[in-house]
């Protein structure tokens, strides 16, 4: 399995398991599934509102023997309501408390957009926090703290344009060490991409595979379909293999980690075994040429009427300062 470096040493797989959708009652034994079938990361937020049951199966894995917790990388993620500087270590307790850990390898802000402290998605523009009121930077030096105290091992953020990212190194002491955002042959973002390699702050790929399990609200009437993709049905049929492993492969090869979702056995070693697929040249710049700047996740819920935040600022035309 390919992995990422930090500079500390640590290495993170390139692949590893995604939970949000995977509802209690089944996350559980697709933690546990997917440990067995060789994986070692695991994706958590507690806004996937399962991180009990993750914790548990990653515990009782632990406790039967043959998978030590330093063999499994484990990402979570710092939710919107918790963004003032004196929420996020409270935040970080209960996730560890839920996953049963000591301390993280990685933990992310999980979007730059600040809520009320009792909001979880917001209803009004009233649930939303100006971002003058709780700038970024300010949690960002809280999450600072959380690393030089020893409780997490790596922070980063999750869904930051190039002008957040870069408002937080100018500010902060510690660079991201994560972005971990939706990324795709739709949406494959080179100029993010360009800029993170050369400030050295690695990526992670959400919904890899187009996320079209997510629920029907979320979707547009008239999306396009990327397991469908001809291009890479072609491809896939070519190497007998199948589409959701060409996708991941394509996203590894372009050095980005990804994390699939699946509750399902077969799918989650399928998604395993993209790691010893390999694509030419030529069958990698085809499927970058599907680039359609396509993007299934756009945070409409953060820019509803009235709220301080826009959808120009979330993907970067201008900063969120």
């Amino acid at each position: 399995m390919q992995s990422i470096s930090f500079e500390n040493g640590d290495e993170m797989p390139m692949i590893g398991l995604g939970t949000w959708k995977s509802p209690p009652g089944e996350v559980y034994e697709a933690v546990t599934t997917a440990l067995e079938a060789g994986y070692r990361h695991v994706d958590c937020a507690p806004i996937y509102k399962n991180e009990t049951e993750v914790g548990a199966a990653l515990s009782d894995s632990f406790d039967a023997g043959g998978i030590r917790r330093d063999d499994v990388w484990v990402t979570s993620k710092l939710w919107n309501n918790a963004h003032h500087p004196d929420d996020v270590r409270p935040a970080l307790e209960q996730t560890l408390s839920d996953l049963r850990l000591d301390a993280l390898d990685l933990y992310l802000i999980h979007w730059p957009v600040a809520l009320q402290p009792e909001v979880d998605f917001p209803e009004s523009p009233d649930d939303f926090v100006s971002p003058e009121a709780v700038p970024l930077t300010e949690t960002w030096a809280a999450m600072e703290a959380l690393k030089k105290d020893g409780l997490v091992r790596h922070i980063g953020v999750s869904n930051f344009s190039v002008p957040n990212l870069q408002m937080i190194l100018d500010a902060g002491e510690v660079r991201p060490e994560m972005n971990q955002v939706e990324m795709h042959p739709y949406l494959p973002q080179p100029e993010l991409v360009s800029f993170a390699e050369a400030h050295n702050i690695p990526i992670t790929a959400y919904s890899p595979l187009g996320s079209g399990d997510r629920p029907d609200a979320m979707k547009a009437d008239d999306e396009p379909t990327l397991m469908a993709n001809p291009t890479i049905n072609d491809i896939a049929d070519r190497h007998g293999v199948s589409p959701a492993q060409v996708l991941l492969q394509w996203g590894v090869a372009r050095g980005t980690a990804v994390i699939p979702k699946s509750t399902t056995p077969a799918h989650i070693k399928d998604n395993l075994a993209a790691a010893d697929l390999d694509l030419s040249a030529d069958e990698l710049e085809t499927i970058d040429s599907l680039d359609s700047k396509y993007r299934y996740l756009a945070g409409a819920a953060w820019t509803m009427e009235g709220s301080p935040y826009t959808q120009a600022g979330l993907w970067g035309e201008e900063q969120i300062r």
